[in-house]
């Protein structure tokens, strides 16, 4: 499947705000947000100001490239949350941030979500005990995320083991620090999902 291999920074520098894409590197001086404040491209004299249309694109596009996302798995995570009761934004946030990659990711296990879909992909992650090798794959509410045994024998295991007592878990996961497992116990609320991201937008762009 095709995926978005070019500089991530320049998908910051197009929302012009920081998506943390590159984990500790976003809150550093060599953040490009930071040290380059216009967009990439050619620079215009003079630029249009940005259409109704143009502006949900935008925020849609902020919300594929900080989860990681293809335009076709954003479509079936839209379908989906229409389907389920209740706001379909907000169930659409919910989709996304119990995606196993954006799970390992808030856990710690990772300083990016493209560096939790890689560690998903390479076979160190577990679920209820059972590998697993799906990014996208939907965590349940009391599923038990662990390292692989063979993963923990790794170097990044060693480090990010050293490093995860610094780490802040969100209130509706927890983490066991010394076996380095973490266990979903509930569904995240909308106070408890710290992105800049309007939902309501977003619905509004699928919805014409």
């Amino acid at each position: 499947m095709a995926r978005y291999i070019g500089p991530v920074c320049r998908l910051c520098r197009r929302q012009n705000e920081k998506l943390m894409l590159k984990g500790e590197r976003c809150t550093s001086r060599k953040c490009a947000v930071e040290r380059r404040s216009l967009p990439p491209g050619r620079q215009r004299p003079q630029r249009r100001k940005i259409s109704d249309r143009g502006i949900q694109l935008r925020e849609k596009q902020k919300a594929r490239h900080t989860y990681g996302v293809l335009e076709r798995q954003f479509r079936r995570h839209f379908a989906e949350a229409e389907k389920r009761s209740g706001v379909t934004g907000e169930n659409l946030l919910h989709i996304l941030e119990m995606r196993l990659d954006n799970v390992v990711y808030r856990l710690g296990f990772a300083d990016s979500r493209r560096q939790a879909r890689q560690i998903v992909r390479h076979g160190h992650i577990t679920i209820n005990g059972r590998k697993l090798n799906i990014p996208s794959y939907g965590v349940r509410v009391g599923d038990v995320i662990a390292w692989w045994e063979r993963g923990t024998r790794t170097e990044y295991y060693k480090r990010m083991a050293e490093q995860i007592a610094d780490k802040i878990v969100p209130e509706w996961l927890s983490l066991d620090g010394e076996k380095l497992s973490g266990r979903v116990l509930s569904l995240p609320n909308r106070s408890d999902i710290d992105l800049r991201i309007d939902e309501k937008v977003i619905v509004e762009y699928y919805s014409r």
